[in-house]
């Protein structure tokens, strides 16, 4: 790595400055560019049909214009062209849900001070599993977001032949489609948690592959796996648990892989000194406030679990985001 530059003032006061975030979050929250769509409009005709006080509203608006998102024009307020296409809650590119788990996580950062003096964590459950509705809305958005990267991973796999895959925690089944789709003798079974799988079923659906992913409920920890498999994908769920649940879950998947199967796992892994990729190192923040016990793991964590679990050859495909290994 060559030897990054000092950072200036400005930058310092900007990293610490997390005023114009808010104002972004809570004009989500209080869907300010949907009560916009297709129209100019001045404030108190938002705060009318939003619900808010129509001059503490003006302010917010005003420094919207400021970031970007807004234009007025006289006392009309109109949606940029971006706001329009991402911000507005029934665009089909919209990605406000991403942002309101931004929102909902807010009194949990709040404690990072708290967390980090006491090594305690304040939260029991994961927003996603309080608010199963706007978890499976996030699911949604990642859903769309990933199915551009999804056939990627999948082509760099170089699979061949009729193989049967499972996707452990898939989520929406973004994953599953896209290796659907590139390899055509592959089957696929999506193991995650019911109320996940009412999303999935409907992103299969549309995609046509019902006769080729089969959706199988549970808890991948404690339920059986069915199989064997030729395949297992375990993509960004490592994080949400314990390094012993991993390694536990590991050793399982082991034991459903046929001889000369693969697991896969993907995610988010720190380097080696933990101090990159700087996204993660964030992230592995993130995990600490927002999570009961998750954590962000680094490769040779992953490389571990698989050489106690008994793969044979066991490689990392990707730098800090790919590990797999053969039985």
């Amino acid at each position: 790595m060559g030897v990054s530059r000092e950072l200036s003032l400005a930058e310092v006061f900007q990293l610490g400055y997390y005023w114009e975030t808010k104002i972004l979050l809570t004009a989500v929250k209080l869907d300010v560019f949907s009560a916009l769509d297709g129209k100019a409009k001045p404030a108190d005709d938002i705060a009318a049909r939003i619900g808010a006080d129509p001059s503490a509203l003006t302010l917010l608006l005003n420094a919207l214009v400021a970031l970007r998102l807004l234009h007025r024009e006289g006392d009309r307020y109109a949606n940029s062209a971006t706001a329009a296409a991402h911000l507005v809650r029934h665009s089909s590119q919209y990605i406000g849900h991403l942002l309101l788990l931004h929102d909902a996580e807010w009194d949990n950062w709040g404690k990072l001070e708290q967390t980090i003096r006491t090594g305690r964590r304040s939260v029991d459950r994961h927003v996603f599993e309080t608010d199963p509705e706007l978890g499976a809305n996030v699911l949604a958005v990642l859903h769309r977001i990933g199915k551009q990267s999804g056939p990627d991973f999948a082509q760099r796999l170089q699979l061949s032949g009729p193989l049967r895959m499972l996707d452990l925690g898939g989520g929406a089944g973004t994953n599953s489609i896209a290796f659907c789709q590139t390899y055509p003798e592959l089957t696929a079974t999506i193991f995650d948690l019911p109320a996940t799988l009412r999303l999935t079923e409907k992103t299969v659906k549309e995609a046509g592959l019902e006769s080729r992913i089969a959706l199988h409920p549970g808890d991948f920890n404690t339920d059986g796996l069915s199989g064997p498999y030729d395949l297992v994908l375990m993509s960004d769920i490592l994080h949400y648990q314990t390094f012993e649940t991993n390694e536990a879950l590991v050793r399982k998947v082991f034991d459903h892989l046929v001889p000369g199967g693969r697991l896969v796992i993907k995610d988010r892994f720190l380097d080696e000194t933990g101090t990159g990729p700087a996204w993660t190192t964030a992230f592995a923040v993130h995990i600490l406030v927002n999570t009961q016990q998750g954590g962000c793991y680094k490769t040779g964590d992953a490389m571990e679990w698989m050489r106690r679990a008994g793969f044979a050859s066991i490689t990392e495909l990707e730098r800090t985001a790919v590990v797999q290994g053969v039985k």
